[in-house]
């Protein structure tokens, strides 16, 4: 672990991900308890776990030392493995239609919620002096990124998401 002096600037801005971090554990594991299907409230229940691991590394910031990252994520959340979910999904023609509207309304407000929590990272990343404490957040960053990649590949896969 490395030792990091924080600004006034980067200390309210670890701050502010401190409360988006508890904001995002306690909805996905409320969320993951009022899930309909059992696959949504697994993959809620394992973003919560990754959120709980990003609350913990911005207190380590927050207490002067920058950990070291682990730069993977688990199959579970990769790109690939939800890929191969949702083809496997389709060829079992079981796609058809919105599944359940609430579970429905519990993705569409965790996509917003990802993409907000993605976005305020990228502000912090740029505002931060050392680069190591910039690899950090930006490490945090790309897995919020991936579960809204999550998130947007189970409603699509069960039909809650039509881009167009």
């Amino acid at each position: 672990m490395k030792k990091i002096k924080l600004t006034q600037k980067e200390r309210t801005l670890l701050e502010d991900q401190k409360s988006h971090e508890a904001i995002c554990i306690q909805k996905y594991n409320n969320y993951a308890q009022q899930a309909h299907d059992m696959e949504l409230a697994e993959l809620f229940t394992g973003y919560a776990a990754q959120e709980q691991n990003h609350l913990d590394t911005i207190n380590q910031m927050l207490s002067g030392n920058i950990p070291n990252i682990q730069q993977q994520s688990t199959d579970e959340q990769s790109p690939q493995s939800r890929h191969s979910y949702q083809n496997q999904q389709q060829q079992a023609g079981q796609t058809t239609g919105m599944q359940n509207e609430a579970d429905a309304g519990l993705c569409i407000d965790m996509l917003m919620t990802e993409k907000y929590v993605s976005d305020t990272y990228d502000t912090a990343i740029f505002e931060f002096t050392d680069s190591n404490a910039r690899q950090v957040l930006n490490h945090i960053q790309k897995e919020e990124q991936q579960h809204g990649e999550g998130i947007f590949n189970y409603m699509q896969s069960k039909g809650m998401y039509n881009p167009q």
